[in-house]
């Protein structure tokens, strides 16, 4: 089919979005960085005037302490806490359900999500459902959550999804396993702490896989069409710190500076991807993880050099100057050669940080319905070149062992 119709559906639909986006309000937001601000963050939060805390994690964390390291500044405060730590990977509307009914109980007046991408979306979404009965499967897209609701704070203790820094999160549905992206200003949380101490004991292929994450926001964010914010600035810092810190970070997880450089890449790529959304390589791997349940950070290290290469011609000029920003070439060189270095460096990476370019689990079977599912969600993003069948399908069968 002739992708005329789809690119100006596509162009037509970029515009729009492009201008309510310019007029909906600015959001507001604190970070405090660096070695011990998660207690900087606590005394924050202290001195606002609340007395209620609902603490959002996952079980491991609240196991090894690290919870209770990340509160001790709440409770010096005699912040009454409750917590819930039911959260999982790709977390669903039944665990926001069981979170907002902990919350009602104590009454709690904030909420605090401690732990990686999934455990601070699944804060967002039970801290935007404690004042309203409407099922939160309602909201999924962008701005339909219209009331007012308790205010969400984050420290994250993965260096990838950037989630801190976004107004988005994605919740599963259980039963179909699709995932629904929820957007609006609110789910910004009001204040955060950057504590690269937290990530200190963060297992080597955690550790690359939200790294390779963070770095797949920053690309995206840079060489989409959208041109907006600061998204340039933060996108190449993204990108940036990813290619100084995470191969030592992967190689030495008690190396304290490339953890705060991987936690500040994170959180740059995050306001970047919130100022102009991301791409392909979400559109596919997004598919992946809901029908196979491959970690979001594997799927977008296996998606993405694919992706960019896709891409490659339309996203040139971009891709040219990423790659003399992570030292693999030189201002003034053929941008077509430097575009390939930059694809070819992203390639290297993820093999020095134990990522596989395929994975087991993916079935040729599943190609239509993966393939049609990634190319819908493609269409809405700014992407510098559409998916279409051919193409989708090509990738896809890249990722087969």
């Amino acid at each position: 089919m002739s992708m005329f119709v789809p690119k100006l559906k596509h162009a037509l639909l970029l515009k729009l979005m492009n201008f309510m986006g310019k007029r909906m309000p600015g959001s507001s937001y604190m970070a405090f960085a660096g070695s011990g601000s998660s207690l900087q963050l606590c005394r924050h939060i202290s001195r606002t005037g609340v007395t209620k805390v609902l603490i959002v994690t996952d079980k491991v964390l609240r196991e090894l302490g690290v919870v209770d390291k990340v509160v001790e500044g709440l409770l010096a405060a005699d912040i009454d806490l409750a917590y819930y730590d039911g959260v999982q990977p790709d977390p669903t509307y039944e665990q926001v359900a069981e979170g907002v009914k902990v919350c009602h109980a104590h009454g709690s007046q904030a909420v605090f999500a401690v732990g990686g991408g999934s455990v601070i979306d699944a804060a967002k979404i039970i801290a935007a459902s404690s004042s309203n009965s409407e099922p939160p499967q309602n909201w999924v897209g962008m701005d339909k959550i219209k009331h007012d609701f308790i205010k969400i704070y984050a420290v994250p203790t993965t260096a990838g999804t950037g989630s801190e820094a976004t107004q988005g999160a994605v919740i599963s549905d259980s039963k179909t396993h699709e995932k629904g992206v929820i957007v609006t200003k609110n789910l910004l949380p009001v204040a955060v702490a950057l504590d690269p101490e937290l990530a200190l004991g963060l297992p080597p292929h955690i550790t690359a896989a939200t790294g390779m994450d963070a770095l797949t926001h920053g690309i995206e964010a840079y060489i989409g069409v959208w041109d907006r914010g600061t998204r340039l600035e933060h996108a190449s810092a993204a990108v940036k710190l990813v290619f100084e810190h995470l191969k030592t970070a992967y190689q030495d997880g008690s190396n304290l500076s490339a953890r705060e450089g991987l936690s500040m890449g994170a959180y740059y790529g995050g306001i970047a991807i919130n100022q102009v959304n991301v791409g392909n390589v979400h559109a596919i791997a997004h598919q992946l993880g809901a029908k196979y349940s491959i970690p979001h950070g594997l799927a977008n290290a296996m998606v993405l050099p694919e992706v960019l290469d896709f891409c490659r011609e339309e996203a040139q000029t971009r891709l040219a100057e990423l790659a003399v920003l992570v030292g693999v070439g030189s201002e003034g060189e053929d941008p077509s050669q430097l575009s390939c270095r930059f694809i070819q460096a992203v390639r290297d990476l993820r093999t020095e940080v134990g990522i596989a370019s395929s994975s087991q689990k993916i079935q040729q079977q599943d190609f239509d319905e993966l393939c049609s599912a990634a190319i819908a969600e493609g269409s809405m993003y700014p992407v510098p070149k559409l998916l279409d069948a051919a193409h989708t399908m090509e990738i896809l069968h890249k990722l087969l062992p």
